[in-house]
């Protein structure tokens, strides 16, 4: 019995109100204040939905795009972009005397033993 009634005084310590950036709106108001309520989550904040005291939903702020790890890097300054990008590499050259159909046959006698 001892275990239950400390299991209960821990529910009831642990709630919502503790962690910051989080508020917690009845189902009725959040429909009257739809729109204020969505501005606290575009701004970063976690607006928690309850339905006759239980929570039943959350609004979260909108994931971020994952950063690549170039990006990242360039942030945090262990990449240094590239001050010149240099010359555009060159052209593709042909291969000098052969023909497309003949670099073609090459490769199926290539691939015959496949």
């Amino acid at each position: 019995m001892l275990l239950h009634s400390r299991a209960r005084d821990v529910d009831l310590a642990a709630t919502w109100g503790y962690i910051g950036g989080m508020h917690k709106v009845g189902l009725r108001v959040l429909k009257n204040k739809l729109s204020e309520y969505v501005r606290l989550a575009a701004a970063g904040e976690t607006v928690v939905i309850t339905d006759r005291g239980r929570v039943v939903a959350e609004i979260v702020p909108p994931r971020r795009k994952p950063e690549a790890v170039i990006e990242r890097g360039i942030r945090e300054g262990w990449i240094t972009p590239a001050s010149d990008p240099g010359d555009p590499p060159p052209s593709p050259k042909p291969v000098p005397g052969l023909t497309f159909e003949q670099l073609m046959q090459d490769l199926d006698r290539d691939r015959e033993d496949r």
